[in-house]
């Protein structure tokens, strides 16, 4: 059996007519990487052919890998669940539409291999008339974060993070949420395991042809809900 040296989660669900090119795309930038590598697709009951897609993709390449769930669970399961499968020493996960370039991989990688222990994107965004609603709603949950529970990180909520699998596997055990709250609360949980973390600049260019599963409004409201729910739970972890 080769050696994993890298495994790139892609947590799935309901991607869309984008979701075959933005796949291929991703297999470019790893198939340049001089290491060995598995992408493990996470399929969280889709109702749309995101399943039948990956299934393709499974059948293609021997390193193409997938996880099916039985039910919706949710994104922050999804990528859990792929890191617990995961066989690289290293792994990480990217938003599969593709809006943070997947050219950034091998930077994230290399941040890994010289001792990070995690590495988290920093948002710069493309202003665009549909990405502004977008971009006030980001700025001001990241400062909500650092005003609630305190985290020093610019931007928690990036979809695009990577780590030292054998470091990160005990905060993942301890990592509750299964929605998209699971981001802040590994970055939370990660400082206070006194992980090595490490920002990275990167460009977020939104996707005209992408239609967002992020409800702004009600998913804002909810992330308001946790972040003082995990204030009042943590605060003595996170001091």
């Amino acid at each position: 059996m080769v050696k994993v040296d890298f495994s790139l989660i892609l947590a799935c669900y309901n991607e869309g007519p984008t979701f075959e090119e933005s796949v291929q795309s991703i297999f470019l930038v790893l198939k340049l990487l001089k290491i060995n590598w598995e992408i493990i697709f996470v399929e969280d009951k889709s109702v749309d052919e995101t399943k039948r897609s990956i299934e393709k993709f499974v059948a293609s390449d021997k390193n193409f890998k997938a996880i099916y769930h039985k039910k919706n669970q949710g994104r922050g399961k999804s990528v859990s669940d792929g890191i617990k499968a995961a066989d690289g020493t290293i792994c990480g996960f990217i938003d599969v539409d593709c809006e943070i370039s997947p050219s950034y991989i091998p930077l994230f990688i290399e941040e890994i291999e010289n001792g990070s222990d995690m590495a988290i994107a920093t948002r710069y965004y493309e202003i665009s008339s549909g990405s502004v609603m977008r971009v006030v709603a980001s700025k001001s949950y990241c400062a909500l974060v650092s005003k609630i529970i305190s985290l020093p990180f610019k931007d928690t909520e990036a979809g695009y993070k990577f780590f030292n699998r054998k470091k990160i596997l005990p905060v993942l055990s301890k990592t509750r949420d299964h929605g998209w709250f699971f981001d802040t609360e590994i970055c939370a949980r990660a400082l206070v395991a006194n992980l090595k973390i490490t920002e990275i600049p990167v460009l977020f260019i939104k996707r005209p042809d992408k239609k967002s599963t992020v409800r702004l409004i009600p998913d804002s409201i909810e992330y308001m809900r946790k972040l003082v729910q995990f204030r009042q739970k943590f605060s003595q972890d996170l001091r």
